[in-house]
């Protein structure tokens, strides 16, 4: 039987405010992000469980009489309060206790420290060839470069940007906030500056006082040989500009294959189909087929099945890693049935067909049919 008392490290006849003092000491203990026990969540949701019951005057004297069980006869929700999960149980520690910075749990950024800009994502469509062995593509994108008037400050030329005077800079302020477990002071953002710890009185014209400004950018990028559809390539620093001196983020331009209508790539192996006529299946044949270097001359090998493949050693993709080195080009053979013939064709088709049909006959079988027709 759960012992809330025991978990809350009180007498049965506590007050409200010794139980109220003793959750929120022992809170401060055993919140997930200070205690780092594998079972220090489970434990902070049965002090808050513990807690809701024994300050509830209902609650707590059926526990009293009944225990947990007679909660749940009652039908009273014994979830507790944080019993919605990790997020919830976060919600409502910092209702308590002003995002643990009322505490002094982690100090808060600096808002004037440098901030980098944020990363951009560009897409763009190539063609099958220029994924194989790659080429450079001029590309056209928009992002925020510091604006140039203001050198990225927001203040107007000869103007500068001034210390918050409801936060003095440290981009929060405290407030004294009541709960149920009392007045909790709490850190919160400064309302005044927004968390930027300072405030422009004379905003730049050109960009409004942000700082930034959308421009339109040209670059010239290298495709790497043997990149394939949705392979990302990352350009340093041309992302949005940063704030405060800090560097921009980067661009992620993202390669959208255009499918070839006679290779199929699987991996670093292309894949063609190749048809062939019945004669050339049986007795072999030399046979020009279209690689990815150009026009190469294969060797069909008499007998070959429909669905046997022949290879052309290193004719595939190339590795991005090692572009010396490439993927195999892999011909799958489709041996083709005519379905127009000339009579010429049909003859010797058929020609075709009663020598083939008279071989499978031995001369033993053969006079044994023609015994049985002489005895009829």
């Amino acid at each position: 039987m759960t012992d809330y008392y025991e978990i809350l490290g009180v007498s049965k006849d506590a007050t409200k405010d010794e139980i109220k003092s003793a959750f929120r000491k022992k809170a401060r203990t055993l919140h997930p992000d200070v205690n780092k026990a594998p079972d220090a969540e489970e434990k902070f949701k049965e002090l808050g469980k513990a807690y809701e019951t024994l300050t509830d005057d209902n609650k707590r004297a059926t526990y009293d009489r009944y225990g947990e069980d007679g909660l749940k006869n009652a039908g009273f929700d014994t979830g507790g309060p944080f019993a919605g999960g990790f997020g919830d149980l976060n919600d409502i520690f910092n209702s308590f206790f002003g995002e643990m910075g009322g505490f002094g749990f982690g100090g808060r950024p600096d808002p004037n420290a440098p901030v980098e800009g944020d990363d951009l994502r560009l897409d763009i469509e190539i063609d099958f060839k220029d994924a194989v062995f790659g080429t450079e593509k001029e590309i056209k994108f928009d992002h925020l470069e510091n604006c140039p008037e203001c050198n990225g400050t927001g203040a107007e030329k000869g103007s500068q940007p001034v210390t918050c005077p409801t936060c003095h800079g440290t981009g929060h302020v405290q407030q004294v906030m009541r709960t149920p477990l009392g007045s909790i002071s709490q850190i919160v953002t400064c309302p005044d500056c927004r968390g930027a710890g300072k405030k422009i009185t004379n905003p730049c014209k050109a960009c409004r006082g942000q700082g930034k400004l959308e421009k339109e950018r040209k670059i010239k990028i290298k495709i790497p040989a043997g990149v394939d559809n949705l392979s990302k390539i990352r350009v340093s620093h041309e992302g949005d500009a940063g704030s405060n001196g800090g560097p921009s983020g980067d661009l992620y331009v993202v390669l959208h294959v255009k499918p070839s209508e006679y290779f199929k790539r699987e991996g670093n192996d292309v894949y063609t189909r190749l048809d062939i006529t019945p004669s050339q299946a049986a007795l072999g044949d030399e046979i020009t087929v279209k690689t990815l270097d150009g026009e190469q001359n294969i060797t069909v090998q008499a007998g070959i099945q429909s669905g046997n493949s022949i290879t052309i050693k290193g004719a595939g993709i190339p590795y991005i890693s090692r572009p010396s080195q490439r993927g195999n080009h892999i011909v799958v053979v489709a041996v083709k049935t005519p379905t127009k013939l000339t009579e010429e064709e049909r003859n010797l088709y058929k020609r075709l067909y009663e020598i083939q049909n008279n071989a499978k006959i031995r001369p033993s079988v053969m006079d044994k049919v023609k015994g049985v027709f002489n005895n009829v």
